[in-house]
């Protein structure tokens, strides 16, 4: 009997290319070369006797011979990739690692990570649940939490916290307003934006910088840390922050540090787990990755 069906190679860069618009994607999608690809959609459109793309420098675009073609093969194909799926080696189930983590620390520290921690630990799962204020680490729908430290504040009977990085915090604005910054007590003529919930950081990074503090007079506050970062980007004031939380501006030059000094604020951004959670494997793996990409990383 003489199959007139195509390869599985042909219809699976046909389709590549189909979905992707051009070549290169369809090839870096594949994992093959785009040469591969290109001569898989010449040998097909040799068996079925027509060109199936209209081609220009912009890319590749199926005409309608190639729409009607793929409307008729992917769902087999489709179907034909659940039944290998199904059937193919058991994997083993992936775990899942329920987080809770401050909001403007989980958006601009942790989600860039994420892709390597997953790229290295496939078959664990993570999910961020909402972070809640003032936590009292009883939930039974978190399995670790990424929290504040804050001042006469202990961590509960039963919690474990290791320190990640954010003790420290210095001053930040944008290049405009640095140039004018001379010395730290001009800050004292700048508008000072805050974090309400942290007000006396200024207080506290002035001391260290010998500047007198009795006329500070705060600026506008946010109660959320990427607020403040938000205003000081635009321009609004001079912020102080953990660089940890603005490593993209101040890699792009949109804020700088107009003053080296560092201050810690004794409080910093902990991982908190259950004692009774230690033989958890999902928690395991992930505390010994967090704990090492932050040991790496800009306080």
């Amino acid at each position: 009997m003489k199959f007139q069906a195509a390869s599985l190679v042909e219809l699976h860069a046909f389709l590549g290319v189909c979905k992707a618009g051009t070549m290169r994607q369809a090839a870096e999608q594949l994992c093959v070369s785009q040469a591969a690809v290109s001569r898989a959609v010449l040998r097909l459109e040799r068996r079925v006797g027509c060109p199936l793309f209209e081609r220009s420098a912009q890319g590749v675009v199926p005409n309608a011979r190639a729409q009607a073609l793929r409307a008729r093969i992917e769902p087999s194909l489709t179907e034909l990739e659940r039944a290998f799926t199904d059937f193919g080696p058991t994997q083993a189930p992936r775990r899942t690692l329920r987080l809770s983590i401050v909001p403007t620390l989980g958006t601009r520290w942790l989600m860039p990570r994420l892709k390597a921690f997953q790229a290295a630990h496939p078959d664990v799962n993570v999910e961020l649940r909402q972070f809640h204020h003032n936590e009292d680490f009883q939930r039974d729908d978190v399995d670790a939490w990424i929290d504040i430290k804050r001042p006469q504040r202990r961590w509960p009977r039963g919690i474990s916290a290791h320190y990640l990085l954010g003790r420290d915090i210095t001053p930040v604005c944008t290049p405009g307003i640095a140039a004018r910054l001379k010395s730290p007590g001009r800050l004292l003529k700048e508008t000072l934006l805050h974090h309400t919930n942290f007000p006396d950081n200024w207080r506290l990074w002035l001391t260290a910088a010998k500047v007198s503090t009795a006329e500070l007079k705060l600026g506008s506050g946010f109660d959320l840390g990427n607020n403040l970062i938000v205003a000081a980007s635009a321009g609004m004031g001079v912020a102080v922050l953990q660089p940890c939380l603005i490593e993209r501006e101040l890699a792009s030059g949109e804020l700088v540090r107009p003053f080296p000094l560092s201050v810690s604020t004794g409080r910093g951004y902990h991982l908190c787990t259950r004692n009774a959670a230690d033989g958890k494997s999902a928690v395991d793996v992930f505390k010994r990755w967090i704990v090492e990409v932050a040991g790496t990383a800009a306080d």
